[in-house]
């Protein structure tokens, strides 16, 4: 299969990328750290095509899909990883700078490789979406503000692109983790030490074990399409709260 993942260089869509590379599938590897992504790419023994791009650049995803090698042109499988939270201060006292960030990331970027996706596989009718949503779509907590707010989008997104999409072959499954150690919370608290300590004295959710459910979601048979997964570390639960923090 040809699969494309967003949000390569880190976390989910890295972890992603590896597990598929075992199975020698043919990987589309976006992401915009320039050097990081060449050197994923020379160290995954499967056929890859790196592309250094901004999915909040509509004009350049298009234009991604339309200069793809004819090897890599037939996208079989869309991961979308890429995605982001900045800051966790309440609303009254947010950035709109950060807020609209979010926005542009994790819905325009997500809709924008989801749309010229879609043009290849409704020609040859089958296909797969997988969108990376969070737990924060339906668990409120403070700070949460838009960044909950644009999954919440993902999640409504995927459901109606399942509606949209019935009777063509193309599947669509929303995969929404709870919380992760990735650095996902160094690009929110913009600290290091800041991330490390909010990590301390439990368990957390690892990339690979989002990147694990993403593969077998992936290697289901077509006539099976998983809907939605919600994957919790044992020591958080409902409402977000960590129930198992220790010190």
């Amino acid at each position: 299969m040809t699969i494309l993942i967003t949000g390569v260089t880190s976390g989910f869509g890295l972890e992603t990328a590896k597990l598929l590379a075992k199975d020698e599938h043919r990987l589309i590897l976006v992401g915009r750290r320039k050097d990081r992504l060449k050197e994923i790419s020379d160290s995954l023994k499967t056929k890859t095509h790196a592309v250094n791009l901004d999915v909040t650049d509509r004009s350049a995803v298009k234009s991604m899909f339309e200069k793809l090698p004819a090897e890599f042109k037939d996208v079989d499988v869309v991961v979308n990883s890429a995605g982001l939270a900045l800051g966790m201060g309440p609303a009254q006292d947010t950035d709109l700078d950060d807020w609209e960030q979010m926005v542009d990331t994790n819905i325009k970027g997500l809709m924008y490789v989801t749309r010229f996706a879609l043009n290849g596989m409704k020609k040859r009718g089958s296909g797969l979406i997988v969108n990376v949503g969070s737990v924060s779509a339906f668990m409120p907590y403070r700070g949460g503000n838009v960044y909950g707010a644009t999954k919440a989008f993902v999640r409504q997104f995927s459901r109606n692109l399942r509606i949209d999409l019935f009777g063509t072959g193309i599947k669509v499954s929303n995969i929404e983790p709870g919380a992760a150690e990735t650095e996902f919370s160094v690009v929110r608290f913009r600290d290091q030490q800041q991330a490390d300590d909010y990590y301390k004295g439990w368990n957390p959710l690892k990339p690979e074990d989002v990147a694990a459910a993403i593969l077998w979601v992936i290697n289901q048979p077509q006539h099976v399409n998983i809907e939605n997964i919600e994957i919790m570390p044992t020591d958080q639960t409902f409402g977000g709260s960590i129930t198992n923090k220790k010190g």
